[in-house]
């Protein structure tokens, strides 16, 4: 670790304030660095993050006029089950009131619940009860996933969307419209908890993941999911590297949806985002973690090909389409390079947003406890 923080010039992978993205990275680089150097300090780090996240950001946030856990459980059942009613994002400022006018601007450092959030989180808590074996974890990624689907979809069948941002307590839409990538992110993720449970000794049976699952996949199969956005492309890539990674423990068949990912999204978002001016701005021109998704998702694609390889060799819907990836590799060997510079992490656009961009930059330099889906 000493060597990793002088290298970087970061102390932690934490972020110092409780801020749900973040944290989710930082568990995910505690336990990959703990597999990495075989130090149990790590892991406890891992632990202790959890339970910090918990017990702040599934309370209400200090301004709200309410307290205690969000779910509405009390002390002892909050204690039991921290993510049955969400977790907050974080923000500084409490959540827009029901009769107060919407402020785009203020909205961004405003309180509530993102649902982009909460599947890292998810992911995190997944990682830890793979990990570990530990099947408690599992099940508060699974209460947070139910949570999540049953507030954040509406609208009847073949007909559902999903809200950006909800309320605190999950009652109402803040930001009515819906995520291009949420749907995908929560049937990749449901999917994933669905496999983990399949590992584990004594898997929760309750709650059942089905309609989750049915409904991110009917929306995720009428998505547009192309971007030319940094970081979406960046969760493309790294959802494409867990797609091949289900497909390998038998949790989906993988093959359409790889190719659809890589081909309309990746591939052609890439050959865009590539062509852009964005790379040769000056660093205060920049948003670090917006690049450094990319960063991350294309550490993701040099790992796809392998795994294909290794699991699938030749299989015809991706045929060549992982080996096209290769030709954008320095393109994150760039970005990362670019913002070890320590003269580019002096700029406002750096320290405005710095817990981000330092965790972001962590889990590029040790990507795999977040990339990987870990096992014990």
């Amino acid at each position: 670790m000493e060597a990793f923080a002088e290298r970087t010039g970061l102390t932690s992978s934490a972020p110092a304030r409780r801020y749900l993205w973040t944290d989710a990275f930082a568990v995910c680089n505690y336990l990959g660095l703990a597999h990495a150097t075989g130090e149990a300090r790590y892991a406890d780090l891992a632990l202790a993050l959890v339970n910090q996240v918990h017990h702040v950001l599934g309370r209400h946030h200090p301004r709200d006029p309410r307290s205690g856990w969000i779910s509405g459980l009390g002390e002892e059942g909050g204690e039991a089950h921290p993510t049955r009613g969400g977790l907050r994002i974080g923000k500084p400022l409490p959540e827009r009131g029901a009769g107060e006018p919407f402020d785009e601007r203020q909205e961004w450092d405003r309180d509530g619940q993102y649902f982009h959030y909460l599947t890292k989180w998810m992911h995190a808590l997944d990682q830890v009860s793979r990990s570990t074996g530990d099947a408690r974890f599992h099940l508060w990624a699974r209460e947070l996933a139910d949570a999540a689907h049953r507030a954040f979809v509406s609208g009847p069948a073949g007909q559902q969307r999903m809200a950006w941002k909800m309320s605190t307590d999950l009652s109402r839409p803040l930001v009515p419209s819906m995520g291009q990538h949420d749907p995908l992110d929560g049937y990749l993720t449901c999917v994933q908890l669905e496999a983990t449970a399949r590992r584990l000794s004594s898997p929760p049976a309750e709650p059942s993941l089905d309609g989750a699952i049915e409904d991110f996949g009917a929306m995720t199969r009428a998505l547009d999911v192309r971007t030319t956005d940094s970081l979406g492309l960046g969760g493309l890539l790294t959802d494409a590297f867990r797609v091949t990674q289900l497909w390998a423990e038998g949790a989906l068949e993988g093959g359409d949806l790889l190719a659809r990912l890589l081909v309309g999204a990746s591939l052609e978002g890439l050959a865009r985002c590539a062509r852009s001016g964005e790379w040769r701005q000056p660093a205060w021109r920049r948003v670090a973690f917006r690049e450094l998704g990319l960063a991350i998702g294309l550490a993701a694609s040099e790992r796809l090909e392998e795994s294909m390889n290794a699991t699938r060799p030749g299989e015809p819907a991706v045929s060549g389409l992982t080996a096209a990836l290769r030709s954008y590799v320095p393109l994150g060997e760039a970005i990362e390079s670019f913002w070890l510079d320590p003269a580019h992490r002096q700029t406002p656009t750096w320290s405005e947003h710095r817990d981000i961009n330092e965790v972001m930059l962590a889990t590029r330099l040790a990507p795999l406890g977040y990339l990987e889906l870990a096992s014990a």
